[in-house]
């Protein structure tokens, strides 16, 4: 069995998800693995990584607007000192992904045909975040 890693850099621009699909497949590809696994793991604890509606944009906005309105922002937390938008943040990367695993076949991401790759940063902020790219199989 062969393995293969890399990291990609995602540079985010504040609360939003940013698709990061096209990035994942070409690490896939530079494998040359055919059939195997993909590990997706983001190495942050105030950002998340999710599979989700990569077609209709309103998908995203209402997932937002939900879990801002479930987690809000402010300084009613015990943890305060990095910002009003920190303890937030690691609430909702609770409440979400750090990590994925997608099925490889033919050379190429098994997914849905409207699922699509997110690093969704819940920082108001832009971060360079990484997300570690583990791939096994033959």
């Amino acid at each position: 069995m062969a393995q293969y890693q890399q990291i990609i850099k995602v540079q985010t621009q504040g609360k939003k998800l940013h698709k990061v699909t096209s990035k994942v497949a070409a690490v896939v590809a530079e494998s040359g693995i055919q059939t195997g696994l993909c590990h997706l793991f983001l190495r942050h604890t105030s950002a998340s990584l999710i599979i989700q509606e990569n077609a209709d944009p309103d998908v995203l906005a209402d997932l937002s607007n939900f879990l801002a309105k479930l987690v809000p922002d402010g300084y009613h937390y015990i943890h305060s000192t990095e910002g009003p938008d920190d303890m937030p943040a690691h609430i909702r990367t609770v409440l979400t992904h750090t990590s994925e695993q997608i099925p490889i076949a033919n050379g190429r991401l098994v997914l849905g045909t409207w699922q699509g790759i997110y690093v969704w940063e819940h920082r108001d902020h832009s971060h360079l975040r990484e997300l570690f790219v583990h791939i096994a199989g033959d």
